[in-house]
This record gives structure tokens, C-alpha cells and sequence, in this order.
């Protein structure tokens, strides 16, 4: 019988083959690894189960086993892929790709995740949002419109404002800024 994980802090594609490298190593069989989520082909007991835990956190992961976490993480994975590993520059109505992929009303959605995580779930997109921008402003290929455009904002202004809110400081000053000063994708 398949069984679902939910692992936190899975954020990119390395974290996705270091867990498959530690179940192919255990000899766990699974069918798909992806951001914060396992399908394995059968569920997991006891010592198996706690020795993959103790595995996972080596390499700063674990598994959730709240429902409430796991849709937390489940909501920040779909950012992170729609934002960081999506180069197309998406109309994406938030509340509608969450409440769809999640199944659940947007609002009970948008409320847990503000009582666990302390911020909103749309300053959540707009933290991600940023970070990729400073991802793209560092690797310097992008213009400015382009990086709007890629991100799905309304134009470079609207960016940069949002970007000074963040940041302290225009997307110009930190291309030019020797610090850059990203953050890990899971400190976001």
C-alpha cells in the first residue's frame, strides 16, 4: 500500500536527489521524490521509519507528521516551485492554485499558515519573490523588466518598491552592492 511523507525544508532540486540518494541507500522503495514530499511503494513502521528521520535531519530535513505542518509545507513548496524553479512569467492567482492543488478553502489555508508561521502567506510569496529577484540580479543576465516580467510583477516599479520594503535598499543599489545578502531558501 503507497504511503505519503511530508519532509520539511526539501526547497530544490540537490534536496531532492540527497533524499532519494538516503532511501536508495536504506533500500526504502519509493515511486516519486519531489519538494517535500515522498511516495513510497509501502508505508513505513517503527525502527525503519525513525532511522530514516534520524537520516533526513543530517542533512537538515524531517518528516512532518502533523496535518497541519504538512500543509504548511505543502503551501510553501508550491511557491518555491512556482517562484524559483519556474522561468516563465505566470499570472498566477494564489489563492486559487493553493485551494486547488490542496483541496481545502483558501481562507482556512491562508489562516493556518499565519498562526504557525508568525507572517501572512502573501508576505510568504513576496519574500520568495524577492529572493529569486536577488538571485537574478546577482547572475547579472536579466534586465530589470525582464526579472519584473519573469516574477509576474505589474511593472519595475512596482518591484522595486516591494524590493525596497524588503531589502532596504532598489534592486539597482544591491546589483551594485558588493554584500549580496541572500538568504537559504528554507531561512525565507
Amino acid at each position: 500500500m503507497k504511503s505519503v511523507l511530508y519532509i520539511k525544508n526539501m526547497v530544490c532540486p540537490r534536496c531532492i536527489m540527497a533524499v532519494q540518494g538516503i532511501l536508495d541507500k536504506m533500500g526504502i522503495s519509493y515511486t516519486t521524490v519531489n519538494l517535500g514530499e515522498i511516495v513510497l511503494k509501502e508505508e513505513l513502521m517503527g525502527e525503519i521509519r525513525e532511522d530514516l528521520n534520524d537520516r533526513l535531519e543530517k542533512f537538515g530535513f524531517t518528516i512532518i507528521n502533523d496535518r497541519k505542518g504538512q500543509l504548511i509545507e505543502q503551501m510553501k513548496n508550491l511557491v518555491i516551485a512556482n517562484v524559483h524553479h519556474s522561468n516563465e512569467g505566470k499570472d498566477i492567482v494564489w489563492a486559487d492554485l493553493i485551494s486547488n492543488e490542496l483541496k481545502l478553502d483558501f481562507k482556512y489555508l491562508s489562516s493556518l499558515f499565519s498562526s504557525v508561521e508568525s507572517i501572512t502567506f502573501e508576505q510568504y510569496v513576496i519574500n520568495q519573490k524577492i529572493e529569486r529577484s536577488k538571485e537574478l540580479l546577482v547572475y547579472d543576465e536579466l534586465t530589470l523588466t525582464e526579472i519584473a516580467y519573469q516574477l509576474n510583477y505589474s511593472s519595475v516599479a512596482y518591484l522595486s518598491s516591494q524590493f525596497k520594503k524588503v531589502t532596504g535598499m532598489t534592486p539597482t543599489q544591491f546589483r551594485k552592492s558588493v554584500v549580496k545578502n541572500r538568504k537559504s531558501l528554507d531561512d525565507v
